[in-house]
């Protein structure tokens, strides 16, 4: 069924859905991309890293890595 919605004003989202009315699909995407040393995302209780000598390369030179298109 359509939907008469009275002006709103959105400031900011920080990630989440926004829907007004009916909607048969959504699909919110995203991608991100982290660049870390060896060893620094370790979780746990007792975990004992020895990485020696660890370089990280943060620069990408083709750009463009997961891209986002269509919605469906």
């Amino acid at each position: 069924m359509p939907s008469i919605v009275g002006p709103i004003k959105i400031n900011s989202v920080g990630g989440g859905v926004i829907n007004f009315g009916d909607s048969f699909y959504l699909a919110p995407k995203s991608t991100s991309k982290t660049n870390t040393g060896s060893g620094s995302q370790n979780t746990g209780d007792f975990i004992c890293t020895n990485s020696g000598l660890s370089s990280t390369n943060p620069f990408d030179p083709d750009v463009n890595d997961q891209n986002v298109t269509a919605n469906a």
